[in-house]
């Protein structure tokens, strides 16, 4: 077994298996990466996907995940708010818009959203797709199967939702709801026409056989859209003090996951701010797509810087 031989059968369609992927995960770093982005170059052409998000709903989420800002179980300086009104997100739609992203989604805290405020949602969705022609993300948290079809007839195409970790690890991370609720509300989604986005965090203390376990698992669930959050310690978090993850580390996860996932968006998300070059070696990693401008409650990597370093890479930003 070796890296060109496991590329070779990447590309023509074999499923790696957990112990291939291991093996590949001690490789040496230069060569893993030059055949990650081979195996992108054939899969997925030179698209870049560009996407942004904005906190529709901030705070007081009754969920302990030990890496979130907004849970209530926390003491962190996350600003609290009801659903943003109409005009406010349609102008940040618009500014994304204007500034080449392709993508676009409201993220909301909590569990889940009550029938009336997913009609609200809705309302707003549907003016998004009128006025800018977006394709349209969600992020609401564990829906019901009539909730996601209300999004898709309004226009979303797309729901996210973070399997976070492996489900050996996930306990360590939540115990207000399970990988089981997970698993079940990205199939809902499914089933209700949506295509899934869903990734995880990496550096929350999780080996790379989680990493793997994951990714495996999306591979199962037929994710394309797979982002990889770097943990940013939030102050007053159980998580706080983590060592934040090398670049090296991120590196090498990320063209791990392209060996796994070859036709998937790789997608930069969330702590690439951490990063001193802010993820440019990880789009010679077999990244290719990202989340840009501002995350939930931290900051982010500008539009403007994005769009030049996808360029600069020889990509082309596009759906």
């Amino acid at each position: 077994m070796n890296i060109r031989q496991l590329q070779e059968k990447a590309v023509r369609g074999g499923l790696l298996s957990k112990g291939e992927a291991l093996f590949l995960s001690k490789c040496e770093l230069e060569e893993l990466r030059r055949a990650a982005d081979e195996i992108r170059r054939t899969a997925c052409g030179n698209r870049f996907d560009l996407c942004s998000i904005i906190n529709g709903k901030s705070g007081r989420c009754p969920e302990d995940c030990k890496f979130c800002a907004q849970s209530i179980h926390y003491k962190t300086k996350t600003e609290f708010y009801e659903l943003l009104d109409a005009k406010e997100i349609l102008t940040a739609a618009r500014k994304n818009c204007a500034g080449g992203v392709n993508r676009f989604s409201i993220v909301t805290s909590g569990k889940r959203l009550t029938d009336a405020e997913i009609e609200q949602l809705c309302g707003i969705y549907r003016k998004i797709k009128e006025e800018c022609g977006l394709s349209l993300c969600a992020s609401h948290g564990l829906l019901t199967q009539k909730q996601f079809e209300m999004l898709r007839q309004a226009g979303v195409s797309r729901y996210h939702n973070n399997l976070e970790t492996s489900r050996d690890y996930f306990p360590k991370i939540c115990t207000t709801h399970s990988y089981d609720d997970k698993i079940s509300t990205i199939r809902t989604a499914q089933n209700a026409g949506l295509t899934v986005c869903s990734g995880g965090i990496i550096g929350m203390g999780e080996s790379m056989e989680d990493r793997i376990e994951m990714a495996l698992t999306l591979r199962e669930l037929g994710i394309r859209s797979v982002p990889l959050n770097i943990l940013n310690p939030v102050e007053g978090t159980p998580l706080d003090g983590n060592p934040v993850l090398s670049g090296k580390e991120a590196e090498r996860t990320a063209a791990v996951f392209r060996f796994l996932l070859p036709e998937a968006q790789i997608r930069l998300a969330g702590g690439r701010i951490h990063l001193r070059d802010r993820g440019r070696r990880m789009l010679r990693s077999g990244v290719n797509a990202a989340i840009t401008g501002d995350m939930l409650t931290t900051a982010g990597i500008t539009k403007e810087s994005d769009s030049q370093m996808i360029r600069e890479c020889g990509f082309e930003a596009g759906v």
